[in-house]
């Protein structure tokens, strides 16, 4: 890592390097949560000193540790002035309690309240950052409609998980916007052959999306053939495939992912492969692949097969 050159200042693309992110995550936050240059000569590009790339760091590290943008926002000066190293966030919450907005996001579901369910689901994409979001907001709600539509039989409440999936899904792809002119090998994103759900890899492009890292998604059903084809012609750092249930947990397609080389001759590279979601089992799951337990764990198991230390992208 190239050091910034603190006497005249860095530019953004400089700071961005520095930080493993891309420019325009920096610009975000500085448009968004007033990250950015203390000093702004009138009429000159932005020049970031010493202090200032210190306190994009130390949001870097909170965010990596699940803190949403707008309080790790709020916290970076502060922790950048002690040096400080940031503590992951516990949430302290009985067990079996339910936070109210996910009761609020699924009465506004139960009701089919589409405005609601759009609104509920862009502020807490916006407060919280797509991890918190999807962990503490989505999965919930998404898993509560989902046992009152078993309940019911398969009849009752499917318009509501319906409803609340095409929102989630669009709430999602609204953050899930690959970042123009990342350095380097992008990850892929698929379901498996044969697999429907993709809302979970929605959620970890989005949060990619968030950092600056690098991907491609697939969504749904990719055939195999496909899916070789793609990572030959992208050779992608990790390969992350998606299945929901045991059905389409097929190893051969991940064996194949995971045998596929790029590159030139005397210098082949192989990806690293994510068997992701609860379809896969120690018995289906090909020797050498990682399975990532949760959104969080993803993030750090790809950010890490990008050259990076964390989640964050550094």
């Amino acid at each position: 890592m190239s050091e910034v050159p603190l006497e005249a200042g860095a530019s953004t693309g400089a700071v961005a390097r520095r930080l493993g992110v891309s420019p325009t995550t920096v610009r975000s936050w500085e448009r968004r949560y007033g990250i950015g240059p203390a000093e702004r000569p009138a009429g000159r590009h932005r020049r970031w000193t010493a202090r200032d790339v210190a306190v994009l760091e130390a949001m870097c590290r909170l965010t990596a540790h699940g803190v949403p943008p707008a309080e790790a926002a709020r916290l970076a000066p502060a922790q950048a002035e002690r040096g400080e190293r940031a503590a992951p966030v516990e949430r302290a919450a009985p067990p079996g309690a339910v936070p109210p907005e996910v009761r609020g996001l699924a009465r506004a579901a139960r009701r089919l309240d589409g405005p609601e369910v759009a609104r509920l689901l862009h502020d807490g994409v916006e407060r919280f950052g797509a991890v918190t979001a999807w962990t503490d907001l989505m999965a919930p709600a998404l898993r509560a409609s989902g046992r009152r539509w078993a309940r019911g039989g398969g009849e009752q409440d499917v318009e509501v998980e319906h409803l609340l999936s095409w929102h989630v899904s669009s709430a999602l792809r609204r953050v899930a916007v690959p970042p123009a002119g990342a350095a380097g090998p992008p990850v892929l994103l698929a379901a498996m052959p044969g697999e429907q759900h993709t809302l979970p890899v929605e959620a970890v492009a989005a949060a990619l999306a968030e950092r600056g890292l690098p991907f491609r998604v697939f969504g749904a059903a990719l055939p195999a053939a496909a899916l070789a084809a793609a990572v030959r012609r992208t050779g992608p750092a990790a390969v992350l495939l998606w299945s929901q249930t045991r059905a389409t947990a097929d190893p051969a397609p991940a064996r194949t992912v995971a045998t596929t080389p790029w590159g030139p001759r005397g210098a082949r590279l192989r990806p690293a492969v994510l068997a992701a979601g609860p379809g896969w089992h120690r018995t289906t799951r090909p020797p050498g692949t990682l399975a990532p337990r949760d959104l969080p764990d993803t993030l750090t198991l790809l950010a890490r097969a990008l050259g990076a230390d964390g989640p964050d992208g550094r």
